[in-house]
Formats: C-alpha cells, structure tokens, sequence
C-alpha cells in the first residue's frame, strides 16, 4: 500500500552556490534555502495538498484507468524571490532579486 509514501508537501534544500563551483562570481549569499516538492497526490486529496480543480477531476480518472492517466503531480504553488549580489561579464557588481527562486508552499497539480 501507499502508507510508506508521504503525502506531497515542502521539503528542506539548501542550494550551495559553492558546491556549484559558482562563488567566482556569486558574491553573495553563500548559497540558500530553496526548498522541494515532493510526496503523493493520491485521491482523496486533501485541502493541505492545495490542489486544482484539474487535479482532483485527474486523480478520479487515475483511479478509474491507473494505466491511462498518472497521477497528478507535487509541485510548487508558490514561489518568492531572493537577491544575489554578483559579477556581471564586465566585472560589475550587480544586486539583482531573481524572482521564483524559493518554494514557499507545494501542492498537487
């Protein structure tokens, strides 16, 4: 059975931008939390799954034909942004806010 599985909700990642081999032109931050998706969107989902509309109605089809339609996915439904203060190609020091760089909520899509 599925009772193993976890259901879909954030995990903890924190992204190194020197494991990246990217601190010769990151200047900072050393790296940051950004967070993961994953875990089950199996039916009945929950209103802490945040799911759509389509991924209830595809979750029911799932169950009906397991082998003509997947499961809906965990994914992220919401995401903010984080400032890197960096090196451009002219060697500028630029502070830029990339945005959609953090998952700040998961769910089932």
């Amino acid at each position: 059975g599925s009772h193993g599985r976890q259901v879909c909700r954030r995990h903890e990642l924190y992204v190194s931008f020197q494991d990246l081999g990217w601190l010769d032109w990151v200047i900072a931050p050393q790296g940051y939390s950004a967070y993961y998706c994953e875990g089950e969107c199996s039916f009945p989902l929950d209103s802490c799954m945040n799911a759509t509309n389509h991924a209830i109605l595809q979750s029911l089809v799932h169950l009906m034909k397991p082998d003509a339609v997947p499961k809906a996915c965990c994914a992220p439904t919401k995401l903010s942004a984080t400032s890197v203060l960096y090196y451009d190609s002219s060697n500028n020091v630029i502070l830029r806010k990339h945005r959609n760089m953090v998952v700040r909520a998961c769910g089932c899509h």
